[in-house]
């Protein structure tokens, strides 16, 4: 099919990614924490760890998962905040071969409900604020390895402070009784004792199951493998490679890693490439949000029109360094032309605004970054994608406002199918 776009990429970015250069998720991780092993990979709250920590923790935490009787195949939910715990289970799972279920932490006792009964997930790691909702299902469930964690559980003696006043001061830890529970750093420490048994496992496994929206009807686990996240980091990777700077970026991230967006653009493609992700555990907080700009001033933020938004209308944001920032990608909704226009005026960089589905790993077209970035379209396809319009019987549209149809995608961040 002729692929009208490729004639204006941005210069430096290839028509087409080889997704076979890592066969698996991990494979291209490893050789990240190798790389650039002593550079920070995450700060949260003040706490750095550097990919060679990241690294270490990882391997502990998949050999606990392998000796609580977990098997390569097994579902397990993450379901917490932008916490340092999250990156160091994420890897550890994927070490181990399971497959993740990412949840978010405000859902309710009944989409908690559905989403581990349809998974069918054994284990999960979560957040002690709301272990009492788990409470209330996982008898309905085949969860039987629970990890609960807290907000401070990995910050040393500040996380100790942190969390009295999230429990006792805040009242943000409601109580619950889920008995043969152990905490994050525990099974950190008895993972020590232990080693990943090897397993066999391929560019065509899955191994997240990343639950949709339920926009058009009930939430639908889409099945990613190695190969469509493997793909998505490429293409991401290869779209930003003008304002990318191996092993020398700081990135903002206030989206949560467990929606899509965040979790292949900044867990997967910006540490591949070295970035320092600056995690935000609360991005409705936009004091502390600031305040951690202020202090790790970054090179690209992802973020969504409401909290571009709602940053700019902070009395404290117009006044922060933006100098060192080269790209802002906004995602997850479309970003307004107001407020992209105003984002550029006080930032003096514009808003680069992509566009995809969970089913496709999530990326499927962004703008360019700089002046050739349109608000207010969904940009042009990355790499090795297709995309077309199609009428009710599945012909080609040819190109035109005139002409409404279904948009069709192909390409090798396209998941499985659903669960």
């Amino acid at each position: 099919m002729d692929k009208p776009w490729l004639n204006n990429y941005p210069a430096g970015v290839p028509a087409n990614i080889n997704p076979e250069q890592y066969p698996r998720v991990i494979d291209a991780l490893d050789e990240c924490f190798q790389k650039f092993a002593d550079l920070p990979a995450f700060v949260y709250m003040g706490k750095t760890l550097t990919f060679r920590e990241v690294d270490k923790l990882s391997r502990d935490f998949g050999a606990y998962l392998h000796s609580r009787g977990l098997e390569p195949g097994d579902r397990i939910a993450l379901m917490m905040p932008n916490l340092m715990q999250y990156p160091i289970a994420l890897f550890g799972c994927l070490r181990a071969g399971l497959i993740l279920v990412n949840t978010n932490p405000l859902y309710t006792p009944r989409e908690m409900r559905h989403q581990f009964a349809d998974s069918g997930a054994k284990a999960i790691i979560i957040v002690e604020n709301f272990a009492s909702n788990l409470e209330q299902v996982i008898g309905d469930t085949q969860i039987k390895t629970v990890i609960v964690t807290s907000i401070g559980e990995m910050l040393g003696f500040k996380g100790w402070i942190v969390n009295f006043v999230v429990r006792n001061i805040k009242k943000m830890v409601p109580k619950y009784n889920l008995p043969n529970t152990v905490t994050f750093k525990t099974a950190l420490k008895q993972g020590k004792n232990f080693t990943i048994k090897p397993f066999q496992s391929g560019p065509d496994d899955t191994i997240a199951l990343q639950y949709t929206g339920g926009t058009t009807g009930v939430s639908k686990g889409a099945m990613l493998s190695n190969r469509n996240l493997v793909a998505n980091m490429m293409q991401i990777r290869a779209w930003l490679s003008p304002v990318l700077s191996e092993g020398n970026i700081t990135a903002l991230c206030p989206l949560p890693l467990y929606h899509i967006f965040a979790f292949t653009v900044n867990c997967l493609a910006f540490m591949n490439c070295g970035a320092r992700n600056i995690l935000i555990v609360n991005a409705r907080d936009l004091k502390a949000l600031i305040k951690d700009w202020r202090k790790n001033p970054p090179n690209i933020v992802t973020g969504l029109n409401t909290l571009f938004n709602a940053l700019l209308n902070h009395p404290d944001f117009a006044s922060l360094d933006f100098s060192s920032l080269k790209a802002t990608v906004g995602g997850g909704m479309a970003v307004q032309r107001a407020v992209a226009e105003r984002w550029q005026q006080v930032t003096g960089c514009g808003i680069t605004e992509g566009w995809g589905l969970t089913e496709s790993s999530p990326v499927l077209t962004v703008n360019p970054v700089g002046p050739g970035a349109r608000i207010g379209t969904i940009g042009m396809p990355v790499p090795s994608t297709d995309l077309r319009v199609a009428d009710e019987n599945g012909n080609n549209l040819p190109a035109g406002p005139e002409n409404v149809g279904e948009l069709q995608a192909k390409g090798p961040q396209i998941m499985k199918g659903y669960w």
